[in-house]
Formats: C-alpha cells, structure tokens, sequence
C-alpha cells in the first residue's frame, strides 16, 4: 500500500483529496495537515466519521514524510515551493495543486504572482500534469505541478483544432464560468456562493487578467508551436462546483460539424476522462459534478470561419483533487482510473 499525506486538508481540494483517497484500494492516507487547531480529521468533517481517524494540525515537512511516501500539496501559491525542495531531498514525490510550479519562466511567475521564487531550480524538474499530454513525462515525475482549473478546461477544448493549425491562435476568447468554491475556502467567511444566491447574481472578475492567463498562454503555445495569447474572462456563478468554457476560435481551414466532431473524436479517443459529445449536444455542469470527466462539446459556423468549443468540469475535481489522483495513478503504475 501506498502510504499518502495531504498538505492543506481543510480546504475544498484537500477535503476532495481525504474523498477519494479514502476509497482507493492501493493507497492509505497517514496523514492529513492543516494551518488549524488540533482535530481530528472526522470532526472537521463528520462525514469521515467510522472511516478516518487521524489528528489534523499544523505539522512540518520533515513530519509528513516520515509517515508518508507521496504528497499532495492541496497549499495557497507561494507556500508550496517552501516545502517542495524538503520532500525531494527526502526522496518523497509531490503532488503540487498550487501554481509554483506550473509556469516555466520565473520572471512570468514572479510578475503575476508578485513574489520571488524561491527555489527556481526545481521549476525545471516539475511536470506539468495535464495527462492527456504529458503522461509519459508523468510516469518517470518526482515532482508534478497539477494544473489549474480554468487552464485544464480551456486546453483541452482547444487543443485539438490548434494541433490541426485549424484556426487563427491570435484571436482566441475563452468565456468561463466558476462555481464560487473555485475561490477557496476561508475560515470564518460566509461561503461565496452563499452570498451570490442570496444576491441572485454572478459577475466576471480580473477580465483578462487572471493569474491562470500565463499557465494557459504557455500550454496551448506548446501544442500549437508559437506564441499564443488567449483573452480570457472568468466569472463566478452562484452553484457550489462546477466549470463550463465557451471557447471562440477564428476558423483558418474548411471545416463543419462532422469533421470537427471526428477531429475530436479521434485526438481523445484513448483518453477515459475525456467524453466529445455528439453534434447538437452540448455540456452541462451537472453530468461532471464529483467526476473526473471533461465533457466537450461543438458547433462550427462555416459561413462566419468560426468554431465554438464548450467544455464542462467539476472544478474541484478534474480542476484540482481528481486529477491529481489521476497524475499519482499513472506515477506509481495503477490504472489511470482507479479510485475515480
């Protein structure tokens, strides 16, 4: 058995984390720290009662890694890479869910993030966890950088019709809504999605601006071969989880809804998690919550040369927690699915 620690428990990733952990047949969780008072792991969470019994608290690097062989930093930015370096000397593997890691151009990471990094030597040696694209980089990994939610959602919709040179990559526009737990939770605040129900609203934020721009801007650069700059609008809605992206692209090629559906078809075909929906059928938030799966969806306008790619994701799972496991899975040789 694999002996698990997670870094960041009482956190909505982290509590996603202890979910489905708890039922993976290869693995045991040893420990479970938190930036809180002594508590057990089933009072924070009495839906753990009769399953988990183990004492949550602050606990240091050197701590977890004696009860652990892999760990998951389910962290805020900037407190990952103070532990990262630690584990690795220790010849434990990391799971990182924070952005530390994930962006190869310190000086891009230090701008957004607005912080000097502070082990930029190990950037290098992180593997960006997307495993539909990196999975044989993943297999041999000391250290993964987990994506972000939005990054994950937007590129894979993309990736496809970018790989195909299909569409023009200096107009791209991603449109994406959130469930407010993408936000975070923050001890002693009303939940967000509390405020925004009894609000009857939802709003964008940080319009083309957000910190997931440059994570997303480096990746479909990579698949595409050049420089590619996305505009990017994220808003916050009023449900607990969940992440839909509407992507508008500006066809460069002929193409309809039959052959992109195939082009689709085909790029995913092996990927479990990944499901492209029939023509006329499009993504709805509900068929993801508390899965794995990112469901794809299309419409092309060949008289207007554009395609509209709408994808759908549990932000928290696919988005976070679940791809994380998806990432130890193929880490330690399980099947990629187990547990999920």
């Amino acid at each position: 058995m694999l002996n698990i620690g997670i870094m960041g428990a009482s956190g909505y990733a982290g509590e996603d984390l202890v979910r489905i952990l708890l039922d993976h047949p290869k693995v045991q969780i040893k420990a479970v720290a938190a930036k809180i008072d002594n508590i057990n792991i089933n009072k924070l969470y009495p839906w753990l009662n009769g399953r988990l019994d183990l004492e949550c608290r602050d606990m240091g690097a050197d701590e977890v890694a004696e009860k652990c062989d892999v760990v998951f930093l389910a962290l805020p930015h900037k407190v990952s890479m103070q532990l990262v370096p630690a584990f690795l000397k220790k010849k434990k593997k990391v799971i990182d869910l924070s952005a530390d890691f994930r962006i190869k151009d310190v000086c891009v990471y230090e701008k957004w993030y607005e912080v000097k990094h502070e082990c930029p030597e190990y950037i290098d040696k992180a593997v960006y966890g997307l495993p539909e694209f990196y999975r044989e980089k993943i297999k041999k990994a000391e250290l993964i950088a987990n994506p972000g939610c939005y990054p994950t959602s937007i590129i894979l919709g993309c990736a496809p019709l970018l790989k195909e040179k299909a569409v023009d990559a200096g107009s791209i526009v991603c449109d994406s809504k959130s469930g407010a737990s993408g936000a975070g939770r923050v001890p002693g605040q009303a939940p967000m999605f509390i405020e925004l129900q009894k609000q009857n609203s939802f709003r964008p934020y940080k319009v083309n601006a957000h910190r997931h721009m440059p994570e997303i801007d480096q990746e479909v650069s990579f698949i595409n071969g050049s420089r590619v700059e996305v505009n990017f609008v994220p808003h916050v809605v009023p449900m607990e989880r969940g992440m839909l992206s509407t992507i508008y692209l500006k066809l460069k090629k002929q193409i309809d809804d039959r052959k992109a559906h195939k082009l689709y078809k085909d790029f995913y075909k092996n990927e479990y998690f990944i499901r492209v929906l029939e023509e006329g059928v499009y993504p709805d938030t509900k068929n993801v919550v508390r899965t794995n799966f990112c469901d794809i969806g299309l419409k092309i306008f060949p008289e207007r040369s554009l395609a509209i790619v709408m994808t759908a994701i549990d932000n928290l799972v696919k988005g976070a927690s679940g791809q994380a496991v998806q990432n130890m899975n193929i880490m330690y040789g399980f099947e990629e699915k187990m547990g999920l």
